[in-house]
């Protein structure tokens, strides 16, 4: 008898992942490959139809996941990657809208349009990976970076105050939020599993190391360093206040589920508001 011939070897996520594409561009250490992952193993647990989840992304290190994942992607333009998304999910309803982006374009450039999102409860999930700075275009001061941390911009320490954004998004109205770290990744795909099935405006922040800019500039390591500083420094606290989550330069990390509610989402109230107003004449928009 013959040998049996080896079998290639094949990526446990590759029906998610665009082969072609691979190896990615992310520098050795970097976060955004384990979020990616745990990002592929929700759908996949979740059992959704790829038919119909789309995957929106906007610039920066993190908006190269829509090219690397095998849905309907769109790598839209700076800090426009939520009303891309907005703008699938009214014209069809029945897509599983997914925002995978980072925290400047989240919140630097695209703050005004997560915040009236959130404030009308659409119905998508929002994952933002947070390294703290711009990273793609030379480690600038971000809306997230915390106070004393050096920067390109600010070589001395940056002085600006930072958002923390799992209560910039409970202020604003998301219905769901969550903080983790790249360490805990089977937490990650929980709570992307989570949020996926969640009816109205789920928001995940995942803290990533950047080992290129962030870190080098502080003399923190290297990504196994950050990932033990992650280890050492976190606390998982469900249900805590978001007032008191707020990240401090190499402090504590609270991360967790902190809200879960549920809502009108922002087609749910419109039909409801329309139904009342224009009544047996108005067809639900969206509805079976």
């Amino acid at each position: 008898m013959s040998p049996t011939a080896p079998q290639a070897e094949r990526h446990p996520m590759e029906e998610l992942l665009r082969m072609d594409r691979i190896p990615h561009i992310w520098c050795p250490g970097c976060g955004l490959g384990t979020v990616v992952s745990a990002f592929a193993d929700g759908v996949r647990k979740e059992k959704l139809d790829l038919d119909k989840v789309a995957i929106v992304s906007g610039i920066g290190c993190t908006g190269r996941v829509a090219g690397y994942v095998k849905l309907d992607s769109f790598h839209t333009t700076h800090g426009r990657a939520i009303p891309f998304a907005t703008g699938l999910k009214l014209a069809n309803p029945k897509m599983k809208v997914v925002v995978f982006s980072g925290d400047g374009d989240l919140f630097g450039i695209g703050g005004n349009h997560f915040i009236h999102a959130a404030r009308r409860n659409m119905d998508m999930t929002v994952i933002c990976v947070n390294n703290f700075n711009y990273a793609m275009t030379g480690g600038q001061v971000a809306a997230t970076s915390p106070l004393g941390a050096k920067m390109a911009t600010a070589p001395y320490g940056n002085f600006e105050g930072s958002f923390s954004l799992p209560y910039l998004a409970e202020a604003a109205g998301a219905t769901y939020i969550a903080r983790w770290t790249a360490l805990d990744i089977r937490r990650v795909t929980r709570s992307i599993q989570e949020a996926l099935a969640h009816k109205g405006f789920s928001f995940i922040e995942v803290i990533t190391p950047c080992v290129t800019l962030y870190a080098r500039r502080n003399r923190l390591g290297d990504g196994l360093d950050l990932l033990k500083y992650y280890r050492a420094s976190s606390e998982i606290r469900h249900g805590a206040d978001t007032r008191t989550v707020g990240i401090d330069f190499q402090g504590k990390i609270v991360c967790g589920t902190f809200v879960r509610k549920e809502q009108p989402t922002f087609l749910d109230a419109m039909n409801a508001h329309l139904g009342k107003a224009l009544g047996a004449k108005y067809k639900p928009y969206g509805a079976e």
